[in-house]
């Protein structure tokens, strides 16, 4: 293959092999790649990893074996060419087959390269007369013609139904915008769109957040000097609609239990006009640093970390903070449209979650002040994460009860939470739950 191709059969194999993130695995292979070349690693990788299960049916039907038997890497090699073929028009059909095959012949896997070269020619040849899905059975086919793991699928039919539940996998498989939110304490709105159009980027107003815009071109992020001058950050709308939720204000002292990569305490040190206190934590010091450096960037010095376990008390924190945000870790599938590989999570490692998030929100609420704001979110879709979770707490602590919110563009949320859906709000999949202690 070479290149962008090259690329992006190492971010897959490092998935594969590693069990790592797509996000990360492509980064490192795209080191020293030239922006085109990178740009098609990301579309072929990410590419792959939202269509897998469809690859695998099509391709399964040109093999003279079946192809779950065929060697990992000549199934990685067969979906990027796979791929290719049935979804970027920009390449020739030629050129995705000779590209597989002289790939697997520089990996000294010769016996297999007239496999790759039969298969592959065959799919171009018949692209336009694909065998049918069975559509019997109405998860089965969802699953496979999005490319969702069954129980998944299954469970998006339970909440949804069949027309909605269809729309939210393939919005999980549509592109996403890259939303930012803009730094008051650096800037004005007129002077980042200034900067941004000085790096080539081209900016639409969010439809219903306000402070955020919608980016394109410009090149890589990190690169921008508006970026690395901090007049931006790149955030979800969801994200900070969890932080106006909440309601930080100058002069007050917040907690964020489980702050990296440290959006929200950033996007909360910009609401409070960086007066008050922020204390960032989480359990990884290496991510601590993280914040640092994104706190040292957009002029957060309010902003200051913690190494701390979300479960475990700290006594000289009791009852000392005006707001508490609990953005617990959770099975992520939310944000399968920028993750696409969170899909293929084992719902069994899943199952031990909720008692997680219990326990890091029952001990974090121990460090609210009376009258103080206690704040859940998650970035999931999965009940028993969300309300399940918030449910049995409240059961288990009077002291606490759900408050009403309201975000701009979105109303009111009346019983004091709301569900982010991505087919319905264009934001990544969010739950939120506002809590004040009495």
């Amino acid at each position: 293959m070479g290149g962008g191709r090259d690329a992006a059969l190492e971010a897959l194999t490092a998935c594969r092999r590693l069990d790592a993130w797509s996000d990360g695995s492509l980064k490192a292979a795209c080191r020293g790649l030239d922006r085109r070349e990178a740009a098609l690693a990301a579309r072929l990788a990410y590419g792959v990893l939202q269509n897998r299960a469809l690859l695998d049916f099509y391709l399964g039907q040109y093999c003279a074996q079946p192809f779950e038997k065929l060697e990992p890497f000549i199934r990685d090699v067969l979906r990027l060419g796979g791929y290719q073929i049935l979804y970027m028009d920009r390449v020739p059909d030629s050129a995705a087959v000779d590209e597989a095959v002289k790939t697997v012949k520089r990996k000294k896997r010769q016996r297999a390269a007239g496999l790759v070269n039969a298969v592959l020619r065959r799919m171009s040849r018949e692209k336009g007369s694909l065998p049918a899905l069975p559509a019997e059975d109405r998860a089965a086919y969802l699953s496979l013609r999005y490319s969702h793991p069954r129980w998944l699928a299954e469970r998006f039919l339970e909440l949804l139904g069949g027309e909605e539940a269809e729309v939210l996998l393939r919005a999980n498989n549509g592109s996403v915008p890259t939303v930012i939110q803009r730094n008051p304490l650096k800037c004005t709105a007129e002077e980042l769109h200034a900067r941004l159009e000085e790096s080539g980027a081209a900016l639409a107003p969010h439809p219903w957040m306000p402070d955020c815009c919608l980016l394109s071109g410009g090149g890589e992020l990190e690169a921008m000097p508006a970026f690395r001058e901090g007049l931006f950050q790149v955030q979800d709308a969801a994200a900070k609609a969890a932080v106006l939720a909440a309601g930080p204000r100058p002069g007050k002292r917040m907690l964020d239990v489980c702050a990296a990569p440290g959006g929200k305490s950033f996007a909360a040190a910009m609401e409070m006009e960086n007066r008050g206190e922020i204390v960032a934590c989480d359990i990884h010091r290496h991510k601590l640093e993280l914040i640092e450096k994104g706190a040292a960037r957009l002029g957060a010095s309010c902003v200051r970390t913690e190494l701390a376990d979300g479960r475990q008390e700290r006594p000289e924190w009791l009852e000392g903070f005006d707001l508490v945000l609990c953005d617990v870790p959770c099975s992520g599938l939310g944000i399968i449209r920028k993750k696409p590989d969170i899909r293929y999570k084992d719902p069994a490692a899943l199952a031990g979650l909720p008692a997680v998030q219990g326990a890091i929100l029952a001990n974090a609420s121990r460090y609210v002040r009376p009258g103080g704001v206690l704040l859940y979110a998650t970035c999931t879709l999965l009940p028993e994460e969300n309300r399940g979770v918030t449910e049995v707490f409240l059961e288990e602590r009077r002291a606490f009860q759900k408050e009403p919110f309201s975000l701009p563009g979105l109303g009111a949320a009346a019983d004091g939470e709301l569900t982010l859906w991505p087919q319905r709000h264009g934001t990544d999949g969010f739950y939120i739950c506002k809590m004040r202690k009495l």
